[in-house]
């Protein structure tokens, strides 16, 4: 009689063929180590071996002492205004690492919570124009906080544009799977859609939940349709502003602020403290009375480490350092882009859609040949079909480095007349 096989070795055997299915597609990922350039956010230095391994699409050892390096222009990163590299921000978090220490000891609400997380709390509410905000580890724990302390049973519904980032995916089929509430997902930015989904439901609480500025098409949310649907259907409206706080609206308030919609127009809004303010981190802005239920009941807030002394100091620094004129660099350098590319760049996010995995991989390859990092964007972080260059902008690029940019992607055919139409046509 055949004896059992033991689960180690059944789960051998199915990660090996698991691994070997997202190699045939083209998908299989890997991590590959690069070193950030002291002072300058625009830059990054990789050794020879892991560049080689990047444009092979095949892991590096990451073992790079000794060996030959080279700079390379960075256009895949989402510190849209420089600010991880600010002297501010930087000596801010050095001081707060010498003085407190680089860990929280404990979750906030039993030793990890201090002086200064309260102070970047008031400045996050003073900027999103709320009465309270509440700092968690990352973007991605505040969205599962939310979405799974307000939909908390099957009386809620929630409903989520198709597009949106997975941590709001990820937070809403946790919500639906654990507590029963209703998941509905609309067209992208089909406001008809949204109207339609929200009549048809019967749900005593309905949730509609968006990014703003989305992630990997660079377009905006019509927040000023969200909030009159949010008026007709009596619905608690959540904005992920991930990507356009301290980027958009004339105070870097973000998305809602751009398009002229009032705060208290917003219920709630999540955002990062690890893109625009070069931090690491995420937030939630809403009201006192719904902050209160999320320390309460947000388990990513109970069951979470605090948010280190570092990154709460470099955070408070980066809110005092993004000042106008750094967005308006930011914005200079996306007209420039869409100038000098013929694509419709509306945003710092600028995908250049090539459709084809393997094709999108060799784009990016012929990139790092020219010194430009451009990883490409394959399933399933963007559709089948759709794979991409992911173009980010920010206020640390010069002019020379656009325009160089956008001549090696005229260069490779990726640009202009042409590639502008097949980009409307798969987005």
């Amino acid at each position: 009689m055949e004896a059992c096989r033991g689960p180690s070795e059944a789960w051998a055997e199915w990660t090996a063929r698991r691994l070997a299915e997202l190699r045939d597609r083209r998908v299989l990922r890997s991590l590959r180590a690069l070193s950030p350039v002291l002072g300058d956010a625009s830059a990054v230095v990789l050794d020879a071996g892991t560049r080689d391994s990047w444009a092979r699409d095949a892991p590096s050892l990451g073992e790079w002492e000794g060996a030959q390096t080279e700079r390379l222009v960075l256009f895949a990163a989402n510190d849209y205004l420089g600010l991880s590299a600010h002297a501010d921000v930087r000596a801010a978090a050095a001081a707060a690492a010498a003085e407190s220490g680089c860990g929280p000891r404990a979750s906030p609400l039993v030793s990890g919570y201090t002086h200064a997380h309260r102070r970047l709390e008031s400045d996050l509410a003073a900027l999103k124009g709320t009465e309270e905000a509440l700092v968690l580890p990352t973007g991605y724990a505040a969205n599962l906080a939310v979405l799974g302390a307000l939909a908390d049973s099957p009386s809620a519904a929630i409903f989520s544009d198709a597009l949106n980032h997975a941590s709001i995916v990820d937070g809403a089929r946790l919500a639906a799977r654990g507590a029963g509430a209703a998941l509905h997902v609309y067209k992208h930015n089909d406001m008809a859609d949204l109207g339609a989904q929200l009549a048809a439901s019967t749900a005593a609480r309905k949730l509609i939940v968006s990014d703003s500025l989305f992630s990997m098409d660079g377009d905006y949310a019509d927040v000023r349709a969200l909030v009159a649907l949010r008026a007709s259907h009596g619905a608690l409206l959540v904005l992920d502003d991930a990507h356009a706080t301290l980027v958009c609206g004339e105070g870097g308030g973000g998305v809602a602020q751009m398009q002229g919609v009032r705060p208290e127009e917003v219920d709630v809004t999540v955002g990062t403290l690890s893109k625009a303010f070069g931090a690491h981190g995420g937030f939630v802005a809403c009201s006192a009375q719904l902050k209160r239920l999320l320390v309460s009941t947000g388990r990513p807030v109970i069951f979470s480490t605090a948010l280190p002394a570092p990154a709460v100091a470099a955070a408070s620094a980066a809110l005092r350092a993004a000042t106008p004129a750094l967005r308006a660099k930011l914005w200079a350098n996306v007209r420039l882009f869409a100038a000098e590319t013929g694509l419709p760049a509306a945003s710092p996010i600028v995908p250049v859609v090539v459709g084809d995995e393997a094709d999108a991989l060799a784009l990016s390859a012929a990139l790092l040949a020219d010194g430009f990092f451009v990883p490409a964007i394959r399933p399933p972080t963007v559709p089948r079909g759709s794979s991409r260059l992911r173009v980010t902008l920010s206020a640390a690029h010069d002019e020379a480095d656009v325009r160089a940019l956008a001549a090696a992607l005229r260069r490779h055919g990726a640009c202009g007349a042409r590639a502008a139409g097949r980009l409307r046509a798969k987005l």
